[in-house]
């Protein structure tokens, strides 16, 4: 994901360097003590305690796990590619300190969700989440997507409909679509994300770890301040996701058309992008969706980058915020 001026998504990342990961080895003493008896178990340790948090069963019997922080109205956010729930941490803390129920949830094939061969298109991502709302039985709720998981909001909404849903927020989101077409001459060459799927192919550690130190948050440009901490964290949550969803993702992400669905928006939507997103061009997605949802508003971040969500956290905390408080 580049902007359709520059050559390949390699020319914003940062010199290649070799990493060394390092463990820390240990025995916990609760080793020692061996296992509790099969009584005293917990009857749901595969599905709670293993993840360290709670998971439903899609209708192919994928297994999709999420975290359900807070009470009060619902607030679902959707991460992008190739992260995982973890990306909302800092909004989650935020908004359920505020009185809200925020729950996050992996893609299937990312992060502690099942990693099946199939079911990588966004058909079977709206389908995924629309079990989730199911499982859980709610109603009202405002969904929240970050990049290719605006896409997930756009197509959940164009094949459900809004019945149950209160509000839509797209973040630094990929429809109405990236890839460039003689319908969309603006778009992204094709060329570039056969490179993204040939980097992903051929050493997908070294090109995540590109791609968190240049243009994700922007550390390519001059006078930025993410930290390293950051920057590690992203490639770890990276190193998560299945090859094979990453794969695919790349063109789930980059050729599905969300023109379509962004014309069944009829709730309250905040489209907030970065003036300098480097993956996901502004012209050609939120300049473009906000003019095709009905009751959009847009926020431009000036000099904010595609994860603006940590690099400008503090603002777009407050933006969400004060959306989901507005009753009109």
């Amino acid at each position: 994901m580049t902007h359709p001026n520059n050559r390949t998504i390699g020319s914003h990342l940062a010199s290649r360097r070799s990493v060394l990961i390092g463990g820390v080895a240990g025995a916990s003493a609760l080793a020692l003590i061996g296992p509790a008896p099969l009584a005293a178990r917990p009857r749901e340790i595969h599905s709670v305690h293993r993840h360290a948090g709670r998971a439903i069963k899609t209708k192919d019997g994928t297994e999709i796990f999420y975290k359900d922080w807070g009470r009060g109205p619902t607030v679902i956010f959707s991460h992008g590619w190739p992260l995982n729930a973890d990306a909302w941490d800092d909004q989650m803390f935020f908004m359920a300190s505020h009185g809200f129920r925020c729950i996050a949830y992996d893609r299937r094939g990312h992060g502690r969700s099942g990693q099946p061969w199939s079911g990588n298109d966004y058909d079977t991502f709206a389908s995924d989440l629309a079990d989730l709302i199911d499982s859980l039985r709610l109603e009202q709720v405002t969904l929240v997507g970050h990049s290719a998981g605006g896409g997930d909001i756009a197509r959940y909404i164009g094949r459900f409909g809004t019945g149950r849903v209160a509000k839509a927020v797209l973040v630094s989101a990929i429809p109405p679509l990236m890839l460039k077409t003689s319908a969309n001459p603006g778009g992204v060459p094709i060329e570039v994300f056969d490179n993204i799927r040939s980097a992903v192919v051929t050493d997908r550690a070294q090109f995540y770890r590109d791609l968190g130190e240049g243009p994700f948050y922007g550390a390519n440009r001059p006078g930025s301040k993410v930290s390293q901490g950051a920057r590690d964290a992203f490639w770890l949550s990276c190193m998560q996701v299945g090859l094979r969803a990453s794969y695919e993702g790349i063109k789930a992400f980059s050729e599905t058309d969300f023109t379509s669905d962004l014309k069944r928006f009829d709730v309250p939507t905040l489209i907030v992008h970065g003036e300098d997103d480097q993956n996901v061009p502004i012209a050609t997605s939120a300049l473009l969706s906000s003019k095709m949802i009905g009751k959009a508003s847009l926020k431009i971040y000036p000099g904010a980058p595609h994860g603006l969500t940590l690099t400008h956290k503090d603002q777009f905390n407050g933006d969400l915020l004060g959306f989901m408080k507005d009753m009109s």
